[in-house]
């Protein structure tokens, strides 16, 4: 049997992967793909680079604990970059890397879906809610 090289070992993972498999890696990136702070971070940023209290500002009710440590978990996952430049004070800036702009689209689209059928959903949910509390007041 031919031995793999390192190279080979991660391309055959790569295809190999699968996310409905809880030790799956890709499952662990979903699970912090799929956290709110992470989508509505990388949506704000889809238009360029952002200050860390512009940042801020622009997402509400976003904790600067919960900020802070979506930036680093995304600066680590290679999504984006953090420049600091010397001045007084000091200027800190954060981009989406390539990596960051594809995924960007792809949460500005759940973000427009949740915004455009928000009424809808809505809805569904008084109508569930009533048939539920109907069948409830009946047992």
């Amino acid at each position: 049997m031919a031995t793999m090289t390192a190279a080979q070992k991660r391309e055959q993972a790569r295809v190999e992967y699968d996310a409905f498999l809880r030790a799956c890696p890709t499952n662990q990136l979903l699970d912090r793909l799929s956290d709110k702070w992470v989508s509505l971070v990388v949506a704000a940023l889809a238009p360029g680079p952002m200050r860390y209290s512009d940042l801020g500002r622009k997402i509400a009710g976003v904790s600067p604990k919960m900020l802070t440590q979506t930036l680093r978990s995304l600066e680590r996952d290679g999504i984006l970059t953090r420049t600091v430049t010397p001045s007084v004070p000091v200027r800190v800036d954060y981009e989406l890397t390539e990596l960051g702009s594809s995924l960007a689209q792809l949460m500005i689209a759940v973000k427009t879906w949740a915004e455009t059928h928000f009424d809808e959903v809505h809805t569904a949910r008084e109508r569930y809610d009533a048939g539920h509390d109907d069948a409830q007041a009946a047992s």
